[in-house]
């Protein structure tokens, strides 16, 4: 097995870089590279999509996943690519950036449901600019819904900056509340934790890619609102296509 390095973990702002195909899936086409900056999807981030670019020609790069240590990359019509092939990875950068900012925002969102009414995170899934959260609330009112609405947004205009880091897992599970979700999806075994802070309100392992600064969340929107049970509350976010100047 070849480990993969994965690049958008450490810098999701990597639109472009070079790599060498190390595995090949002859039954589906499927590469493996030495290094990528394609988010292979996880933790309901879907994956990146984009091109691989070798010889004049551009593959498109159809959906990205994780198996073990190596990241498979399902190219579309274009090309085959053979192992020791040097390629050209271009990400599809409005998608990226879209899901960077809808990732960020359900961090705001769970960072101010958290420090101001200790409810904890039961799940949740994203698209570009749209994503559902649900929270361990016994009752959500309208009017509830609006003021983690407007604290949200209170949380983007601070203008906080997002940091990663990769930790020891031994000094990682010293933070407190490190894993907001109801359930721990962190793997047994694991020896490093990845932990993204919005400094001043969110700290929580996660392994997806970010915004540098909840400016560029834009507005959030907190469309609709349902119950998915006793004690499991669903929040619809949206934010506009482009963040205000």
């Amino acid at each position: 097995m070849t480990v993969t390095e994965l690049l958008c973990l450490t810098d999701a702002y990597v639109r472009v870089f070079e790599a060498v195909v190390s595995a090949v899936q002859p039954e589906t086409g499927a590469v493996v590279l030495d290094r990528t900056a394609f988010y292979p999807g996880g933790g309901g981030q879907p994956s990146d999509h984009g091109v691989l670019e070798v010889g004049g020609d551009a593959i498109p790069v159809t959906k990205v996943k994780r198996a073990g240590g190596e990241v498979w990359h399902h190219l579309g019509e274009g090309g085959t690519l053979e192992v020791g092939a040097a390629v050209s990875g271009r990400i599809d950068w409005d998608r990226r950036f879209a899901l960077m900012r809808t990732h960020t925002a359900l961090h705001v969102l769970c960072g101010v449901v958290w420090r101001d009414y200790e409810a904890q995170v039961t799940g949740g899934h994203m698209e570009p600019l749209k994503a559902r959260m649900d929270f361990e609330f016994a009752s959500l009112t309208k009017d509830l819904v609006g003021e983690i609405e407007t604290r949200s947004n209170l949380e983007v205009e601070a203008a906080r900056d997002i940091r990663v880091r990769i930790l020891p897992r031994e000094e990682a599970f010293r933070i407190p509340d490190l894993i907001r979700t109801k359930i721990n999806l962190l793997p047994e075994g694991i020896r490093e934790v990845r932990t993204v802070e919005l400094v001043g309100l969110d700290l929580q392992a996660d392994g997806g890619t970010h915004v540098a600064n909840t400016r560029d969340v834009g507005r959030i929107r907190i469309v609709d609102y349902k119950s998915k049970g006793a004690l499991n509350k669903r929040l619809y976010i949206e934010l506009d296509a482009a963040p205000a100047s």
